[in-house]
């Protein structure tokens, strides 16, 4: 996985859950973390897998809205993004 952080904080555990949304057009990337991001414990990172330009910028700010946190966003070598957000309540 190429790396490109975003909002980097350094190396981050591995994630506790992946949701594949590649392929799905927004909101539907937003609405699979929204259904799942309770599966991981407090504090776990979900990886959300997503080529829809929209998810790039939209996931971070679900994050504000919803008091999570955006870890990063990697490249994927085949295009999109894993979009990493920490769960924190």
């Amino acid at each position: 996985m190429t790396s490109r952080q975003t909002a980097a904080e350094g190396p981050t555990q591995p994630p506790a859950l992946t949701i594949d949304a590649l392929g799905k057009k927004c909101p539907i990337p937003i609405i699979m973390l929204a259904e799942q991001i309770n599966q991981v414990p407090r504090n776990g990172i979900v990886s959300v897998l997503a080529d829809d330009p929209a998810a790039f910028t939209d996931i971070p700010a679900w994050c504000r809205l919803k008091s999570h946190h955006h870890v990063a966003s990697y490249e994927l070598p085949g295009g999109g993004w894993a979009i990493h957000v920490r769960r924190n309540y």
